[in-house]
């Protein structure tokens, strides 16, 4: 196989025009077999726009091809697919997976292909039922805390845009196994090779559905609205999980994938002693602009089909230091009210699969350290968010608040106040793309000073590289809190937790962030608890034929 790292055609081009340009480079017109590994957009010199691919090439005579080729370009490449290291197992130790967000659903998948039969458990309910509990909270305001836009079969991820692109270095293959999954339970092909990989809520719901049947096929069991209540521990070692504060289900391996707003079994594991510790996350708002404004500032046109609606990812210092970025960033989107509590209010950004809606919006937020928190625990972090999130339930009555940037930047920055609902560059018909309740309110004052001073710079900052980032009609929509999570389950070089047999796993327990990064954090922790089981039974079976081979000798 050879490798092409750089080939560069406009984006208008066919597949015909990708071999020819492929044959090309290589100087010949016997491909066997092409394949994208990577597509990236260039857009350097909008508005002419062009693909750059990384292809893997199969070809005769691929010795004396390459001879030929420029070594800078082409490489000889052995494509090394992921393994899971166990298959075939045949035991009667069955694993118990807390939670179905994508670090428990790959978790649970990889064990169950091994045959290791793993028991899932969801304190919500089942993808289809959630999201006619997550419509009813849009439309009506009947909040579910079991079941909603956080709590439930695929996780919060979910009810999302779905991206898949993480940072996370990758040198086992689980990244490109997580996508393959993906693509082979209903996620599109592109995401193998697409540089910012999406899905869509309403394809990602389908693709669980997938995923969780699939699972059941291989032996494994998942239970809905089964919350784990309480952890049963004996010297100092997992021994079993109580649920909805009744059934005691006896476990020796216990994975702990429960998601970033868990926050009653962060308590519940706090008061068992495990072993954990705050952490850094962060904090902001939505901002939502016109999705044509955002294309020609990026493709310098208002639309281009072949590509749909234009992303952006932005960065900034503020002056105390502090870093302000956008975060899930939702082309062509909506901004949902992703609440779980009670009398709190959070807000999170969604897109479909076609990505065709009129608003872009993303999250603008601010990083916030232990020392924001106000005191030294370990789930001062979730205190912290709680109160941001009553002040943004109070300012807003219940319902999204939204305010507009110019009435936003002199709340906090001082001068005249301004009408929250007061429209100027973009127009007055500019208004909100929400999935729930809203209502024009003084979002400026939800953020303690220091942060709302921190957002207000970076978005001044954004408007330097985005041309109308910082208009006065943006649309400011808060808040955004469940970034990640504010807590670290501490784990060994075994994965476990300070109780032996439990894996703290994926995003909720720190370990993560984000579908694609929780994903392959439930591949390692399958590997590791597959190998952990092995091993016992392993030394089990050498004990009881040492054992019987000596009372043999005696008699």
């Amino acid at each position: 196989m050879l490798r092409i790292n750089q080939l560069r055609l406009p984006v208008d081009h066919t597949r015909e025009d990708l071999y020819r340009q492929t044959e090309k480079l290589l100087g010949c017109q016997e491909i066997q077999e092409l394949k994208i590994v990577r597509r990236s957009l260039d857009a350097r010199k909008k508005p002419q726009l062009f693909f750059n691919y990384i292809l893997d090439v199969k070809v005769k005579n691929q010795t004396a091809v390459y001879r030929k080729c420029n070594r800078q370009k082409v490489q000889i490449w052995e494509e090394k697919p992921y393994q899971f290291p166990y298959a075939g197992y045949r035991g009667e130790t069955r694993p118990v997976i807390i939670g179905t967000g994508p670090a428990g659903l790959f978790c649970g998948y990889m064990l169950a292909k091994a045959g290791f039969r793993p028991i899932l458990l969801e304190r919500g309910r089942d993808v289809g039922q959630r999201t006619k509990d997550v419509q009813e909270f849009w439309e009506k305001g009947i909040l579910n805390p079991e079941s909603n836009v956080q709590f439930g079969e695929g996780g919060a991820g979910t009810f999302s845009d779905g991206k898949l692109n993480t940072l996370v270095k990758d040198k086992y293959g689980r990244n490109r196994e997580v996508l393959s999954l993906f693509v082979k339970f209903g996620a599109p092909k592109e995401i193998l090779y697409d540089h910012k990989p999406h899905i869509g809520t309403d394809v990602l719901s389908q693709v669980v559905v997938n995923m969780r049947e699939s699972i059941q096929t291989l032996g494994g069991e998942i239970r809905f609205q089964a919350k784990v209540t309480d952890l049963v521990g004996k010297q100092g070692r997992i021994a079993g999980v109580v649920i909805n504060g009744e059934e005691q289900l006896q476990a020796e391996y216990v994975v702990l994938a429960v998601g970033h707003s868990a926050r009653d079994t962060f308590e519940m594991l706090y008061e068992k002693g495990i072993s954990m510790e705050a952490k850094p996350f962060a904090v902001g708002m939505r901002v939502e602009h016109p999705q044509e404004l955002i294309n020609l500032s990026q493709y310098g046109q208002k639309k281009i089909e072949k590509l749909g609606n234009a992303s952006y990812k932005v960065t900034a210092k503020a002056s105390d230091g502090r870093g302000v970025y956008s975060f899930c960033m939702c082309p062509g989107g909506y901004v949902v009210d992703a609440s779980s509590e009670p009398g709190r209010l959070a807000v999170n950004g969604m897109s479909y699969g076609k990505r065709d809606g009129s608003n872009a919006n993303s999250a603008v937020v601010i990083t916030v350290t232990p020392a924001d928190y106000g005191a030294d625990h370990p789930l001062a972090g979730v205190v912290f968010q709680r109160k941001l999130e009553e002040k943004a339930f109070r300012i807003g009555e219940g319902q999204i608040p939204v305010e507009r940037y110019l009435s936003y930047k002199k709340g906090v920055m001082g001068g005249e106040y301004a009408d929250p609902e007061k429209s100027l560059y973009i127009g007055e018909e500019f208004v909100p793309s929400v999935k729930g309740k809203w209502r024009y309110a003084p979002v400026h004052e939800i953020l303690p000073p220091v942060l709302a001073r921190a957002f207000v710079e970076g978005m001044e900052s954004f408007g330097r590289a985005v041309r109308g980032f910082n208009d006065d009609s943006v649309l400011v929509e808060g808040i955004e809190s469940r970034t990640s999570s504010p807590v670290r389950i501490l784990r060994d070089e075994e994965l476990w937790s300070s109780l032996k047999g439990l894996y703290p796993c994926g995003e909720g327990a720190g370990y993560a962030g984000g579908i694609t990064s929780a994903a392959m954090d439930g591949i390692l922790v399958a590997e590791k608890l597959s190998a952990h089981i092995i091993k016992k039974e392993k030394a089990d079976q050498n004990t009881k034929e040492t054992v019987y081979g000596k009372e043999r000798f005696d008699r």
